[in-house]
């Protein structure tokens, strides 16, 4: 293994660590907390999880040994399952992402008939498509022997060694990312952009009506007015934020490996084996990211996982104190 080759290893190993331990960490919270159970975003943000955790636990080790022993890992049989199960997971995560897009767009800009318009039997209807895409799309791929070890990214993937079918393979790749990154980016873009005007035209009342109370308010010390408008502009700031982590994160994950997914698609164009192998990391890392980005940073699984570390350092610091007073 040359240099580049240990530093890729190095980074899947920390993304299956870092995936692994923050999307258990989701699932506890889920399982733990009734109140995020009952609400509407944690299905979608279940079954993101569920895929991230399956692909962090099935796929992303195969990647890891193919790249470390320059070799398929397993059998043809045993590969063909493991790309079925990848193109499934990556699918289905892509989609969860845009459900959950949907989900905000709708409280954000109907906030009146949200409880009307997403309720759990909506969401799970929304989730059936989701899987519904994924499995037909993976079912086609293995159907026609699509599915398998794939030299430039190390992996069990979308594959096809066959040049009679080449055509077709090239018409179902394109068609694929077509209706699964490119549709989702889509939803993405046009949810989130609705939500950050909604939120900006909020921001802008909520300016408007403090600005009023300052000019009121003439004997105001200047330091309390200044941390007002510091306020003001955090608040504009956030929502942007937000946004932009949504869709950048999206974008900078998955994006490299589509967009090489289909330059492969053209034998004149070369493409550096390093390169395909660090797109497919990218594309790894969003199953690391997506717990911090939709989940853990939030205010509701904050304090559920903060409430169970203190339960368990309370409960240590009784069985020690008792221990202690036993001898």
């Amino acid at each position: 293994m040359d240099t580049a080759e240990v530093i890729l290893s190095v980074l899947v190993v920390v993304i299956i660590i870092v995936s692994l331990l923050s999307n258990v960490l989701v699932l506890i919270c889920f399982l733990y907390n009734p109140e995020i159970r009952r609400q509407v975003p944690g299905l979608f943000n279940l079954n993101l999880t569920f895929c991230n955790l399956l692909l962090t636990v099935a796929n992303m080790p195969l990647t890891l040994v193919g790249l470390v022993s320059r070799a398929q890992p397993g059998g043809d049989g045993f590969c063909q399952i493991a790309g079925f199960l990848e193109t499934f997971l990556s699918t289905n995560s892509m989609l969860s992402m845009a459900a959950l897009s949907i989900d905000r767009w709708i409280a954000v800009v109907f906030p009146l008939r949200y409880h009307s318009k997403m309720r759990h039997k909506d969401a799970a209807l929304v989730l059936g498509y989701t899987w519904a895409h994924s499995m037909s799309f993976s079912t086609v791929a293995a159907c026609l022997s699509w599915v398998g070890y794939h030299r430039l990214y190390a992996s069990c993937t979308l594959s096809n060694a066959r040049a009679s079918s080449r055509t077709q393979f090239v018409v179902f790749t394109v068609f694929f990312h077509s209706f699964t990154f490119l549709l989702s980016f889509i939803v993405l873009c046009f949810t989130y952009l609705k939500v950050l005007k909604v939120a900006r035209f909020h921001c802008k009342r909520i300016d408007v009506i403090t600005m009023q109370t300052l000019v009121l308010l003439v004997d105001i010390h200047p330091s309390v007015r200044q941390r007002c408008l510091e306020e003001q502009k955090r608040r504009r700031q956030r929502a942007t934020r937000k946004i932009s982590t949504f869709i950048g994160t999206f974008m900078l994950c998955f994006a490299p490996y589509v967009i090489t997914r289909i330059v492969e698609l053209f034998p004149a164009v070369p493409i550096d084996p390093h390169w395909g192998i660090v797109s497919k990391c990218l594309a790894y890392s969003k199953a690391a990211c997506d717990p911090f980005v939709y989940s853990l940073l939030r205010h509701q699984y904050k304090k559920t996982y903060t409430d169970i570390l203190n339960r368990l350092l309370k409960r240590s610091s009784l069985n020690a104190d008792y221990k202690h007073f036993k001898i």
